[in-house]
């Protein structure tokens, strides 16, 4: 699973990867995912945020995990 987050935020981040809370793409998958207005969301915010929901987080990456292998398999 920590290969798929890696993957997951080298991917996403793109452009951002020092600071992700600034990331639009980062910003908008957090709104539609948690709900609210992100757009002021600070480092401090953004960590404690990841750790707050790093339950859910995880369940997203696994399915994440599950999709990447299907998806592996069928180029194959």
């Amino acid at each position: 699973m920590l290969f798929t987050a890696l993957r997951y935020y080298w991917i996403t981040a793109k452009g951002y990867r020092l600071r992700p809370w600034a990331s639009p793409y980062v910003r908008w998958r957090l709104e539609t995912f948690f709900g609210g207005d992100m757009h002021a969301l600070g480092p401090g915010q953004f960590f404690s945020l990841m750790w707050r929901e790093r339950a859910r987080s995880g369940k997203f990456l696994a399915w994440l995990g599950e999709r990447w292998q299907v998806q592996d398999e069928n180029r194959s």
